[in-house]
C-alpha cells in the first residue's frame, strides 16, 4: 500500500520487513536478506537479540515511564554502567544522536559563557554530520542538507578535517573559541577517519586554549570499531562525548556524557526531556551494554572487520576503479571512482542490505553479532554485484 499519508521525507526502496533474527531480515513476500547495514549502525546486537526481547518485555510490563520530576532507578543504574565501560564522570540521557549533540552544543556555549565569551562560537569540519535539528543542522558540513532551512544557527567555525595545522591557526587566532566538535570518523562523509596525530593534536590544544573537546560518536560507539568508544584507542579522554543508535539497538535513547569540569556544567534548569531516559529505555541499555561486556563483542568486531576488509582487499584490491578499502572495526567504507548509489538497489535485489554514502563510498555496518560464515557470505555476494556493474558503467 503506498505511504500516502505520510510526509515525503524518505526515498524509500521498494521493500518492507516483516521480522528479523540475527543479521537476517525477512520482507513481506518471505524473501531473506543478510544485513550488512544494521538500521545504519543501530541493531549492533542484530535483530531480536533475546537479551533485548527479555529486557523490554519485562520492563514494558512493570513501568514505563515517570518523568525525571522523579528518581529513575534503571536510569541511575545505566548511567553507573555507561559511564563505567565510557570511562566518563556523569551523562544525561536523551532520545536520538540529535539530541545528544544537542546537548553537547548547549555545554560548550555555557563553558564559553563562564569564560565571560558574549558569542561562544564551536570550531565544526568540513563534511560532518551531526543531525538534523537546526542546531546540528548548523553544525553539519554538508551545505546539501542545509539548503532550505536558513537561517541557520550561529556559532560555528568551520576547518577541513583531517587538517591540524587549519585547526591550530584558527584556535589560536580566535579568543571566542569554547570548544571543538568532531567525528572520529565521519560516516556520513564516507568514512574517513581523523588520524592519531589530529586527535592527539586536537586534545593538547584544548587544554593549552580551555576548550571542551567533544565527540560525536553517534555511529562510531557501542563497539562499532573495535572499542566501546573510538576514542578508547587513545591515552586521553574527551571532555564531552554524545552517543546513540547502537545504545539502543533499535530502540530510541541517545546520551551526552561529559567527565571532568564538562560534566558539572549542567544544573537543574538548563536541560530536559520528558522521555530521556526512561525506565523502558534504560532497560534496554542496560541489556545492551550487558551483552556487549559478556559476549566481549568489541574484540569481536575487531576482528570480522579485519576478516571483512582482507577478504575485500584480495577480491577487490586490483580493480582500476578501486580508490581505497577503509575502516575501523565494523565500519568499513570501499570507494570507487565514480558515483555508485545504483549498487544499493542491485544488492538489495540480490537479497544485502548496503548503503552509499558521499555518493562513492559503500558503506558497510554490519551487526557485531556476525558469524565468520556471514562475514564471508557479505564479501562473496558483494564482490560479483560491484564487478558486474563496473563492466557496465563507463570511467569519469
Amino acid at each position: 500500500m503506498a505511504d500516502t499519508a505520510l510526509m515525503h521525507t524518505y526515498g524509500r526502496l521498494p521493500v518492507a520487513f516483516a521480522s528479523g533474527q540475527g543479521a537476517w531480515l525477512k520482507d513481506t513476500e518471505g524473501k531473506d536478506y543478510l544485513d550488512a547495514l544494521s538500521g545504519i549502525a543501530v541493531c549492533g546486537l542484530g535483530h531480536a537479540h533475546p537479551a533485548v526481547t527479555e529486557a523490554l518485555c519485562k520492563q514494558a510490563g512493570t513501568l514505563m515511564h515517570t518523568s525525571n520530576l522523579y528518581r529513575v532507578s534503571a536510569q541511575e543504574a545505566a548511567a553507573q554502567k555507561l559511564t563505567q565501560l565510557a570511562g566518563m564522570d556523569k551523562v544525561f540521557f536523551c532520545n536520538s544522536g540529535a539530541e545528544a549533540n544537542e546537548g553537547a552544543i548547549k555545554l560548550a556555549r555555557l563553558h564559553g559563557h563562564k569564560k565571560q565569551i558574549d558569542t561562544p562560537q564551536i570550531l565544526v569540519m568540513d563534511n560532518a554530520f551531526h543531525g538534523r535539528t537546526l542546531a546540528t543542522l548548523s553544525a553539519t558540513g554538508n551545505r546539501k542538507v542545509q539548503a532550505g532551512f536558513e537561517p541557520l544557527v550561529s556559532g560555528f567555525i568551520r576547518c577541513p578535517y583531517n587538517d591540524l595545522d587549519a585547526a591550530r591557526s584558527i584556535i589560536e587566532s580566535r579568543s571566542d573559541l569554547a570548544a571543538v566538535l568532531i567525528e572520529p570518523i565521519q560516516g556520513e562523509g564516507g568514512l574517513q577517519a581523523a588520524s592519531d596525530e589530529v586527535m592527539n593534536g586536537l586534545r593538547q590544544l584544548c587544554d593549552e586554549h580551555d576548550l571542551l573537546l567533544m565527540l560525536d560518536e553517534v555511529q562510531t560507539g557501542n563497539g562499532r570499531t573495535g572499542h566501546y568508544y573510538a576514542y578508547q584507542g587513545f591515552n586521553w579522554k574527551p571532555d564531552v562525548l554524545t552517543t546513540a543508535k547502537g545504545l539502543g539497538n533499535g530502540f530510541p535513547i541517545g546520551a551526552v556524557l561529559a567527565q571532568g569540569q564538562a560534566a558539572e556544567l549542567f544544573q537543574p534548569g538548563h536541560h530536559g526531556s520528558t522521555y530521556g531516559g526512561t525506565p523502558l529505555g534504560c532497560a534496554v541499555v542496560l541489556a545492551v551494554l550487558k551483552t556487549l561486556e559478556e559476549e566481549n563483542l568489541c574484540q569481536r568486531a575487531s576482528q570480522l572487520g579485519e576478516r571483512i576488509q582482507d577478504r575485500l582487499q584480495q577480491q577487490l584490491g586490483d580493480l582500476d576503479a578501486l580508490v581505497e578499502i577503509r575502516g575501523r572495526g565494523l565500519m568499513i567504507g570501499i570507494e570507487l571512482d565514480r558515483p555508485c548509489t545504483e549498487l544499493v538497489k542491485l544488492a538489495l535485489d540480490s537479497g544485502l542490505l548496503i548503503n552509499v554514502t558521499a555518493g562513492s563510498v559503500i558503506r558497510l555496518l554490519p551487526p557485531l553479532i556476525f558469524t565468520d560464515q556471514e562475514a564471508d557470505q557479505l564479501v562473496d555476494r558483494l564482490v560479483p554485484l560491484v564487478k558486474d556493474w563496473l563492466a557496465t558503467t563507463s570511467t569519469p
